[in-house]
């Protein structure tokens, strides 16, 4: 019997959410439905929340 093969898990990349400016750590947007700690995702013309499915769409400059 052949050995079953595994996939790599990916690891999170939950560091690049946050920045830090000087002596202050800032977060990047979070959901206000879901709350803290569920960070919205940043696409080029939006802000998604893959758990309630929240969108804000960014405006046109």
């Amino acid at each position: 019997m052949a050995k079953k093969q595994t996939k790599n898990k990916i690891p999170s990349k939950r560091y690049e959410k946050y920045s830090i400016e000087g002596d202050k750590v800032t977060s990047k947007k979070t959901c206000p439905k879901c709350g803290p700690g569920m960070f919205l995702g940043d696409h080029k013309d939006r802000f998604y929340c893959g758990k309630c499915h929240y969108v804000e769409f960014k405006s046109k400059e």
